[in-house]
């Protein structure tokens, strides 16, 4: 197939063209800047309709995983990005018949701050105010599920916690807090979490690519991945840091005090505007101080996907990541 990678600088959409390519698929990637990628690439925003209908000329099938990410930004930029994005994205799709869009979400759009066990991809949420990057993704998912038909088969991928060597995401913030001291707990940090792998992640999408096809039990569905390996959190936190060499015992903040000092810090970092990341929101204490796994059987049974690369392995990779990172030589 010839297919259109959109936000290929992320680490999965990447390592997902990278996927595509060793395969012998042909893919052209869309991002704002360049990819260390050896395709063709066409550089420019997503929300810009024409640049992305210019993309999508001529390919088979879309992997849309550009999105503007984090907790920091006005409500106008995530909508814009997330859901004008998409969009633009399925409005190409048409235009020049492409047949398959394999939309990439995230579990947040379903997170109602209750924990979350052996559930499937339950619907949407929306109406959240603060939390604009699930807000996005949640109207942006609804929207591309609401395009699957029988001439475009549509499938929304959840990946749970991606995370392996080079995530600047979730392992990047967890090290240079560590480093910093600056690692907390909700609670015990007993709460079971899913991940994923960031190859099972890449590996998942395509599969669905492979299995959205018109009249597919898939099209027109949400599904989550994850390894399927829940682990208490404090657990996967220091098998991270351990993984990067950091020896760290985490301070643990009871869940209650949690959410009340992110609601207050949310509210404090909007009347500064500021422009970093803060280091507590209310939907961040949730997300840490609740279970959250989910039933792998949907994705085994309708996309033929398992993970390969177990929690373990993984950060023994990361490991091997990390030790290699710290051999480079500097600038």
């Amino acid at each position: 197939m010839k297919v259109l990678v959109t936000g290929a600088t992320s680490l999965l959409a990447r390592r997902t063209a990278e996927a595509l390519l060793a395969r012998g698929d042909d893919v052209v990637c869309l991002q704002r800047h360049p990819a260390p990628l050896e395709t063709a690439q066409v550089l420019g925003d997503i929300r810009d309709a024409d640049l992305v209908a210019g993309a999508a000329q001529g390919c088979d099938a879309i992997i849309h995983a550009a999105a503007k990410v984090g907790v920091i930004g006005a409500w106008e930029d995530y909508r814009s990005i997330n859901v004008d994005g998409t969009a633009a994205v399925i409005a190409a799709a048409r235009r020049h018949g492409v047949s398959r869009v394999v939309h990439v979400s995230t579990p947040s759009v379903a997170h109602s701050g209750h924990a979350i066990v052996g559930a499937g991809a339950d619907e949407p949420v929306t109406g959240r105010v603060g939390a604009w990057y699930a807000e996005s993704k949640a109207i942006a998912e609804q929207q591309a599920i609401a395009a699957a038909g029988d001439e475009l088969a549509v499938v929304a991928i959840r990946p749970h916690l991606v995370w392996g060597p080079g995530d600047t995401q979730l392992v990047g913030r967890i090290v240079e807090r560590a480093r910093a001291g600056r690692l907390a707990l909700v609670g015990h940090g007993a709460a079971l979490i899913d991940t994923t792998y960031i190859d099972c992640a890449s590996s998942a999408l395509v599969a669905a690519l492979d299995a959205a096809v018109p009249g597919a039990r898939c099209v027109g569905r949400a599904y989550v991945v994850a390894n399927g390996e829940p682990r208490p959190i404090r657990e996967l936190i220091i098998g991270i840091c351990n993984a990067a060499g950091v020896d760290v015992t985490p301070r643990e903040v009871p869940r209650r005090v949690a959410l009340f000092a992110g609601g207050a810090i949310e509210r404090l970092w909007r009347l500064r505007r500021a422009t970093t990341e803060p280091p507590l929101t209310r939907f961040l204490a949730e997300q840490l101080g609740t279970a959250h796994w989910f039933d792998p059987r949907p994705a085994r049974d309708d996309l033929q996907w398992e993970p390969t690369v177990s929690v373990d392995e993984g950060l023994r990779r990361l490991a091997v990541w990390f030790r290699a990172q710290a051999e480079l030589p500097g600038p």
